[in-house]
């Protein structure tokens, strides 16, 4: 599943660093054969303490960890909504991704300019939200006088439409994004085909100095981004992209250990991917055989049939039935016959919705 994410952030937040973390700690791109990677997009296993279980259970060949991208963004800087600076191609950069991730400074230091003079991470984001959105009121503008006019020639979906665009207009006049409206769910399906960058998540990235990522919650700047963050229900992750491009180049011992030297729980990227994971909505379930043990991305509320077209589209088309465990039931068990034997693993049909850690074996006839 091609999704991913935008990193953005105004000039010298540590917007670079942190990709380049991205791409130094990038998937093995021999796991991922008919991927063309682009200069600007980074590839990065999705941490899952689950895949390592399963190989300790199944010892197949090989194992695979499904995968997240990352796309770098053109710097932003105010008036890019009107072309200012890299604007235009900030903003159809933006248009591609499923989600965004905003890199904030949260750091003093004197060797690295801000662009406005100081740092102030609300401010920041202020300016980056609203240029999202005065370039969202531009095109619902434009939108909203076609609209009106099919509507006064009693066009239906013009007439259905048109109210919608008030709404929206109503939010951006008041600096809001489109994520803020409420909609009913048809009204939602109008929105999406609309390509708004403001109805695209938003995910904050605080990005402390070194000397600060042990105690970040002390950090004044990292506690007003919070504050902002809660305001919009937005999720906000907190590292320090320095370190993480350093740890990048270690391999996962000498990550460990440095981790534990820090004095945190888990790497900042392997928080990064494991909530632009949950901001898209997406889940993992797994196939496990001698010959290889693999984790597949899925969105959440998907069928059996659709998710056995991640594997291969012929595997969708042929559908028949899903051989499926849950993880936990499996782990318990120790063993695919085992739990056969307890009556844990089912056969599922076309209308199964999978559930995240499923463990399955897909039956299909083309």
């Amino acid at each position: 599943m091609a999704l991913t994410a935008g990193i953005v952030g105004l000039p010298n937040v540590g917007k670079s660093t942190l990709f380049n973390a991205i791409t130094k700690a990038g998937a093995e791109a021999a796991n991922y054969p008919f991927c063309t990677i682009d200069p600007n997009v980074g590839i990065v296993e999705v941490p899952d303490e689950r895949l390592d279980k399963l190989t300790e259970l199944v010892v197949p060949k090989k194992t695979v960890p499904t995968a997240f991208e990352f796309t770098d963004i053109a710097g932003i800087v105010k008036g890019a909504s009107k072309g200012e600076g890299l604007g235009n191609k900030f903003l159809a950069h933006i248009r591609e991704v499923d989600a965004i991730c905003q890199v904030v400074r949260c750091f003093v230091d004197e060797n690295v300019t801000h662009v406005a003079g100081k740092v102030d991470p609300i401010s920041d984001i202020e300016v980056i939200n609203l240029e999202l959105i005065l370039a969202d009121l531009e095109s619902v503008e434009k939108r909203s006088q076609r609209v009106g006019k099919m509507a006064k020639q009693r066009d239906k979906d013009a007439i259905v439409e048109e109210p919608i665009l008030a709404k929206l207009l109503e939010a951006f006049e008041q600096e809001k994004p489109a994520r803020s409206v409420e909609f009913s769910e048809e009204e939602l399906r109008i929105v999406k085909g609309l390509n708004l960058l403001t109805s695209k998540p938003m995910l904050y990235v605080a990005n402390v100095a070194e000397d600060e990522i042990a105690n970040a919650e002390e950090n004044e700047y990292v506690q007003k981004v919070r504050e902002f963050a809660k305001a919009e229900n937005a999720q906000v992750i907190v590292i320090c992209a320095k370190i993480e491009e350093e740890m990048a180049e270690l391999d996962d011992e000498e990550k460990a250990m440095f981790i534990e030297e820090l004095g945190i729980k888990e790497a900042g990227l392997d928080q990064l991917v494991k909530a632009s994971y949950q901001l898209l909505g997406l889940a993992t379930y797994f196939t496990a055989g001698v010959q290889e043990v693999r984790a597949w991305t899925f969105r959440k509320g998907m069928k059996a049939p659709q998710c056995a077209g991640v594997i291969h589209t012929d595997f969708e088309r042929g559908f028949i039935r899903a051989e499926t465990v849950s993880y936990d039931d499996l782990v318990a068990n120790g063993s695919m016959a085992s739990a056969k034997e307890a009556g844990r693993v089912r056969l599922e049909g076309k209308e199964y919705i999978v559930q995240d850690g499923d463990v399955m074996l897909f039956r299909f006839n083309v």
